[in-house]
């Protein structure tokens, strides 16, 4: 398995570092390196580029922007000086932040967790969900099987996710949208930025908040009107 990637830096000596780094990892092809972000459009518009190295201070366009205008977002890891911008990288679902200057160590552990990511996309279609009954994840030093009928919530915990079932929780190193993205609709619902559900295991609505056992789940405000939809649509008796 070779992962596709590049580097966007607009420093000639953060782009040849994160080169030689990326050179001592075999899983790691690099495809090209950029100083801006219309050298990462066209090195995307070359290859088929499965994760980006990307700077965020960069002329003209910096790389938050560069990320909110690609319609196909490959993996993102922000390498940056900047460690301000962090909160705002996992709001847009970027798989890690790396704040310069960065040591061999933990530019690594970003590229297993990108790997451990690109492996769970492309193993995962293989057992569709809207077919399968079960998916795996990996957790500490194993591979975890979870079955979609076992799942009561998702919740978002910055750059990782904790898997809620009725007994155990699973901290996976996965961002909250990949692996909410990969959940059947027919069984899950997005009913809070930080939190999806299994509709199955709602077992009353509160106001503003779901209740799964002896959990409470807040419901957003903006999706409040689709979540009601899904829940009770066809399903309230009236007098």
């Amino acid at each position: 398995m070779k992962i596709n990637c590049i580097i966007i830096d607009d420093e000639p000596l953060a782009r040849k570092g994160l080169a030689e780094f990326v050179a001592e990892i075999d899983f790691l092809e690099l495809k090209g390196l950029g100083e801006n972000a219309l050298a990462a459009n066209n090195l995307l518009s070359q290859h088929t580029i499965d994760l980006i190295f990307l700077d965020i201070q960069m002329p003209k366009m910096t790389g938050i922007e560069l990320l909110k205008a690609l319609k196909q977002k490959p993996m993102i890891i922000f390498t940056t000086a900047y460690s301000e911008y962090a909160l705002q990288g996992y709001e847009l679902d970027v798989l890690d932040y790396l704040v310069k200057p960065i040591s061999f160590e933990r530019f690594l552990k970003a590229c297993n967790k990108a790997k451990e990511f690109y492996a769970f996309k492309n193993t995962n279609p293989d057992s569709n969900p809207k077919t399968a009954d079960y998916f795996f994840v990996k957790c500490d030093n194993g591979y975890e099987k979870i079955m979609y009928d076992d799942l009561l919530y998702i919740e978002a915990m910055e750059n990782y996710v904790k898997v809620h079932t009725p007994i155990k929780k699973l901290v996976i190193y996965l961002t909250f949208k990949s692996l909410a993205d990969s959940m059947p609709a027919s069984k899950f619902i997005k009913v809070h930025k930080s939190f999806m559900v299994a509709i199955e295991k709602v077992t009353a609505i509160n106001g503003n908040e779901l209740k799964i056992g002896k959990d409470s789940i807040p419901i957003s405000r903006t999706m409040k009107d689709e979540v009601m939809e899904v829940l009770i649509k066809n399903k309230l008796l009236k007098r």
